[in-house]
């Protein structure tokens, strides 16, 4: 992400197991993408990153943060929270008062994981400007909960009005 603008850009990062919140992720990007032609904003750009390689460069450039994961077990998906906690202190105080989003993707519930990460976004001093969702994939047996997901047209729309609001509100 080296040579943008600091705090003009959106970052998205994303962990995903079976397809569903990268594909979260991906409409997040391609909204935010529209509106930045749509806009004509040269200097505001929009990053997709997964959560493994996200440095706290990343983070320290970006002016808002997309975070798109799965719960697993009622949390955060362990590459997610890894992220999270490796960049957690480099960027601690660094960060403060930018805005953020979630999208969690979960066989039936989510709330657990949309709560863990809210409170590590607070502990950054984040601000929520758009209300966190959860894509519910409705997965609750081991077959349907590890199948490959795709997400519905709501589900795209959801996502993508996400991105496209974060963006906009750069």
């Amino acid at each position: 992400m080296s040579n943008d603008i600091t705090g003009n850009s959106l970052l998205i990062v994303w962990h995903s197991r079976t397809g569903a919140a990268e594909a979260a992720a991906r409409q997040a990007y391609k909204a935010a993408q529209a509106i930045r032609n749509e806009l004509g904003e040269p200097h505001r750009n929009v990053y997709l990153k997964r959560a493994c390689d996200v440095t706290p460069q990343d983070m320290l450039e970006a002016g808002a943060y997309l975070f798109c994961a799965p719960e697993n077990l009622a949390s955060l998906s362990g590459q997610m929270k890894e992220c999270l906690d490796r960049l957690y202190y480099p960027v601690l105080h660094r960060i403060e008062g930018r805005i953020f989003g979630v999208i969690i993707t979960a066989g039936s519930d989510g709330e657990g994981a949309l709560r863990q990460l809210r409170r590590i976004c607070s502990g950054w001093r984040l601000n929520e400007q758009v209300p966190g969702i959860i894509l519910n994939m409705r997965s609750d047996t081991e077959e349907s909960i590890l199948a490959p997901k795709t997400l519905s047209e709501t589900q795209q729309q959801q996502a993508g009005e996400i991105g496209a609001t974060l963006f906009a509100l750069l």
